[in-house]
């Protein structure tokens, strides 16, 4: 999750691996090419914000300016030491802009207290009235007046935080700004990043906010924030042995972390993060918009996803493109992008993606070059590893259908019958989760979301459903949405569901490479490769700002979303849908008590009997978007 986040922003805004060659030589290109300067440009509100701007050399045309503001630093610091390569990918670098990279407020060589996603304003009044839209415009303002030889137009781009105040770029509706890609932009931070309808992602928040905070303060810094050593790489045993939340602060932080507390303190979808969520404000918008994200992006995949759909429904005479393929977080911009975990994906998918989406899409808007057919949705449909276009996402081909959980673990398109009730049941103990991986360390470990799910074999805390050997190929694209009705003996349950595609035991093996260029051979047969998961805290199934209990016993109906998929489950597999009440320590532990849990004690956790119902009376299904030409 955002552990990631600093690894790959060390990376992608420094410059990828493009098709030019490797970063020693893009470093040399940079300085024979580019002259540096360095600016500490004044706000509305008299505060000044650090801002790098690499120029190149050749004055003899003008030049358009690409941006990336950050709160991950626009190191190196300093006006004689220069990044080892400029832009999004190589190609920029090579083609000529003027690159900008800014440390956002508070953060870093930046005046100003950092907000975590700054609520934005729907209306400025004063100087005083602020928000990184504000900033945004201020900043294009004074490039535009104080910066040579540019061409009068601004493109902004960024990944994941970054991708955030690329999304909050637009907001500052300047007229100069004619391109933005959000590329697996935060959108709320309560959905994308903190908890996922309700439940806490611990792992990938834990381990975040120490390095994340080196300052507090309006004081501008170079220093970084100190990683946080928990002394083991098990991550399963760590959070075992810490315990309940508030441990978090009672045994490590010590409530010295500000933006840590204010996760702690707002559980539920207050008013506190309804501010955070830039999708309100996403109308208006003039700006040409590319949104870029990742089928397994573990951190943001919610941010990309609405942001587009959003944009697309607000701003319908703007041009809003998308595009979606077999990525992590930020893995377009940067390697080849042929493979996760055990998965293969038929070949490099990262270079045309630099080459024939992001740099067509700016180069058109900036330098008014062709625009060579980009199609408005460009997604890989997983499963047949395929680049599709489509008008709009989803598609409208789709056809929304109901996947039903039957009894006797069935799965299938065919609504259950008769008058009598059927339902499994299972135990969930906290002090037994189910593991997310099969050795869960204190990182991500975003391969899970491809994961194969055999691991679980044999574990009574989890219920399995699962179609015949499918007789042709299914394909679902679109958001899925689980429907099930539960009942639990206490008064709050997590329910997680898993969509699973079953490879049959005659699937060739795939040949994956490794770091030192030999290959290896991984067996796919009966391989259960997940396709989605997402979880959903009981409590908040009718409201996600008014928690409530669950009367013990009573069938309840728990619905959510599971967030989209473009992938077809191929002719001679089956599709399977597990629903379990913990994935540990990916999520934190319910107590399975109606309390606050990042306040709940020792003594609040007790097992839970979770009964899944499977009958016409109460049925429990996915809805699903099949797409009709299957």
């Amino acid at each position: 999750m955002k552990k990631f986040i600093l690894i790959i922003l060390s990376i992608t805004t420094l410059g990828a691996f493009a098709q030019r060659g490797g970063p020693g030589e893009d470093a040399a290109y940079v300085k024979a090419n580019y002259t540096k300067f360095e600016y500490q440009i004044p706000m509305r509100d008299g505060k000044k914000l650090f801002t790098s701007v690499y120029v190149p050399k050749d004055q003899t045309k003008k030049y358009p300016f690409m941006m990336d503001r950050t709160c991950y630093s626009v190191a190196p610091y300093g006006p004689d030491t220069y990044k080892s390569s400029l832009g999004p990918s190589s190609q920029f670098l090579h083609d000529g802009y003027i690159f900008v990279y800014q440390d956002v407020r508070g953060r870093f060589m930046s005046e100003g207290i950092y907000e975590e996603m700054t609520p934005e304003l729907e209306n400025h009044k004063t100087n005083k009235d602020i928000d990184e839209g504000t900033d945004t415009y201020d900043t294009i303002d004074w490039l535009l007046k104080n910066v040579p030889n540019n061409n009068g137009k601004v493109g902004v781009w960024g990944i994941s935080y970054p991708g955030f105040y690329t999304t909050t770029a637009l907001l500052s509706r300047h007229p100069a700004l004619v391109a933005a890609s959000p590329q697996a932009p935060i959108a709320d931070l309560w959905r994308d990043d903190g908890w996922h309808n309700g439940a806490f992602f611990l792992v990938a928040n834990f381990g975040f906010y120490p390095g994340f905070t080196n300052r507090q303060d309006d004081k501008p810094t170079q220093r970084r924030g100190g990683r946080f050593d928990p002394g083991t790489n098990n991550g399963y045993d760590f959070f075992m042995k810490m315990g309940s939340m508030k441990n978090t602060n009672d045994k490590y932080y010590k409530d010295t972390i500000r933006l840590w507390n204010e996760m702690m303190d707002h559980p539920n979808y207050d008013q506190h993060w309804k501010d955070r969520n830039v999708l309100y404000h996403l109308h208006d918008i003039k700006t040409a918009v590319l949104v870029t994200g990742g089928w397994y992006d573990a951190e943001d995949l919610y941010g990309a996803i609405n942001t587009y759909k959003t944009l697309a429904k607000l701003n319908p005479a703007t041009p809003v493109y998308f595009t979606m393929g077999p990525w992590v977080h930020g893995g377009w911009a940067r390697g080849d992008g042929d493979a996760l975990g055990d998965v293969t994906f038929g070949g490099p998918t990262g270079p045309w993606y630099r080459e024939h989406v992001e740099f067509n899409f700016f180069s058109h808007y900036l330098k008014g070059t062709p625009l060579e057919n980009l199609a408005p949705v460009n997604t890989f449909e997983t499963g047949v590893n395929k680049w599709k276009t489509y008008k709009k996402w989803p598609p409208v081909e789709a056809v929304e259908k109901n996947l039903y959980l039957l009894p006797g673990g069935k799965l299938s398109f065919t609504a259950p019958k008769g008058v009598k009730d059927s339902y499994d049941a299972y135990v969930s103990d906290p002090a037994n989760p189910v593991p997310f991986t099969p050795e869960p360390s204190m990182d991500m470990n975003r391969e899970y979301m491809v994961g194969d799910q055999r691991f679980l074999a044999g574990r009574k805390d989890i219920l399995s459903y699962t179609s015949d050997v499918l007789d042709k190929d299914v394909t679902i694209a679109g958001n899925i949405w689980a429907n099930l009705k539960v009942a639990i003996t206490g008064t709050d349950a997590d329910f997680i569901v898993k969509v699973i595609d079953v490879y049959p035991d005659d699937a060739p093996n795939n040949t994956l490479k490794n770091r030192d260029g030999s290959t290896k051979e991984v067996k796919m047969a009966g391989y259960q490769q997940m396709v989605r998961s997402e979880p959903m805290r009981g409590k908040y199934r009718n409201a996600f700002d008014k928690p409530e209990p669950f009367v013990p016993g009573k069938v309840t109906p728990v619905n959510w979303e599971l967030q989209d998929i473009l992938h077809t489950f191929k002719k001679g597999h089956r599709i399977m849908v597990q629903v379990q009440s913990s994935m540990f320590p990916l999520i934190d532990r319910n107590p399975q008590k109606f309390v606050d849990i990042m306040k709940a004690k020792e003594s609040d956790f007790q097992k839970s009997t979770n009964k899944v119902y499977t009958s016409a009376i109460h049925p429990s299904f996915l809805k699903v978007r099949v797409m009709n030409d299957n």
